[in-house]
């Protein structure tokens, strides 16, 4: 950990606005909400790092679980009044990397950077089975105008294959230019930086671009926000052998967006009442909130109606840092995806729209968990889109 960060994080005082929404309503920080600990709130756990840094406590895999059961949400920095409050993510993830030079990490964490170095996805599959989705969709070539970027859960989830195939053929549809790196493709790395394992990341992250630029790509299209936020936010730290070559990420929801405005793909009328998740990757990491909105507003017969916590005050379903599938907040009705999915339930609504895949399958479960299978269904807005597509 940077004796930067190591000399500040003594600034946090406590005083508790990183466990709420703007408005106090409920409690927005997911780990809090889940132990009701003060050490899993970010203050509590900030105080924790700069007491093992200045050796008042000893490490234990307690300390450790407290450190990793943060899902970098991003909700305290949102919340927090102070100026250091754009750092407080950067001090967490410091501190993991910190544990990870000292080998002194959970076994779900060192399980997760096995399979990602091994396997190359956290789901400990196949490398030869990532294009096993696709279906026929092309490789990318140079020339093509996108080079549509997977991820390892829209490869290899169920859920998030449903995703990857629906936006395929709505690309398709719109007379899109793109193809994709099959079996070829790498993971991102976005949780292997969370994580703290930045020799991993640097890894990844190298091999993407050098990938990337033998390719010639120049836009980049993901399915994730999760590989949207590491490929625009934090792949240039590891690209001094890049430095004359740049390209443009967007996520899926930018692109459809656009291609809705400008008449490329044509909706029909698709009756249903709906309500959508902003991922935390997408909203508090990059602003990003109109675009989902705007296209389920697009789509002739949607009513949108918000939950009560929305936009920047979202409440994560639970999956970041590896928790899609290390799960370290499961348990019971305090787990942040079956409170979320209750909340969404609330609304009246019969589809959570989703823009991320890792909340496609957080709230998949606790939809059934929950035992409303028959009154809610959460689905991938490209998806909702692809069902809507006017065949005129």
């Amino acid at each position: 950990m940077t004796q930067d960060y190591a000399s500040q994080i003594h600034r946090c005082f406590r005083c508790g606005y990183c466990k709420f929404p703007t408005d106090y309503s409920s409690l927005n920080c997911p780990s809090f909400r889940r132990f009701r600990f003060d050490s899993y709130s970010t203050g509590g756990r900030l105080w924790l790092i700069y007491a093992w840094l200045r050796n008042e406590i000893d490490w234990s895999e307690h300390l450790a679980e407290i450190l990793y059961a943060c899902t970098t949400c991003k909700n305290c920095v949102e919340q927090c009044p102070m100026k250091f409050s754009t750092d407080i993510v950067d001090w967490i993830v410091g501190a993991r990397s910190d544990m990870v030079e000292k080998g002194r990490i959970p076994p779900q964490v060192a399980r997760f950077f096995e399979a990602v170095h091994g396997y190359g996805n956290p789901l400990k599959l196949l490398r030869s089975d990532r294009a096993a989705w696709a279906d026929g969709t092309k490789k990318y070539e140079p020339g093509d105008e996108y080079l549509f970027y997977v991820g390892c859960l829209g490869s290899y989830d169920e859920n998030g294959q449903k995703m990857a195939r629906s936006l395929a053929d709505v690309l398709s549809a719109a007379g899109v230019s793109f193809g994709i790196l099959g079996n070829e493709e790498e993971c991102c790395g976005n949780e292997v930086y969370m994580l703290g394992e930045m020799g991993l990341f640097q890894t990844l992250a190298e091999k993407n671009n050098q990938q990337f630029k033998e390719l010639s790509v120049t836009n980049i299209v993901t399915l994730s926000p999760h590989a949207y936020n590491v490929m625009k936010n934090n792949y240039h730290q590891f690209g001094a052998d890049f430095a004359e070559y740049h390209y443009t990420v967007y996520h899926y929801t930018q692109l459809l967006y656009g291609l809705i405005k400008e008449n490329k793909i044509r909706l029909s009328n698709n009756k249903a009442k709906v309500t959508y998740q902003d991922p935390c990757f997408l909203g508090r990491y990059n602003q990003i909130y109109d675009e989902p909105r705007q296209i389920l507003q697009s789509i002739p017969g949607i009513e949108l109606v918000e939950m009560e916590r929305n936009r920047e005050n979202s409440f994560c379903c639970g999956g970041g840092s590896g928790n899609f599938v290390m799960d370290l907040l499961a348990g019971g009705k305090d787990s942040p995806s079956r409170a979320r999915v209750r909340e969404a339930h609330d609304t009246g609504a019969e589809v959570l729209a989703v823009a991320c895949p890792s909340c496609l399958t957080m709230f998949t479960d606790a939809i059934k968990a929950e035992d409303l299978d028959d009154k809610l269904v959460v689905k991938g807005i490209s998806q909702i889109v692809k069902e809507s597509l006017s065949s005129k």
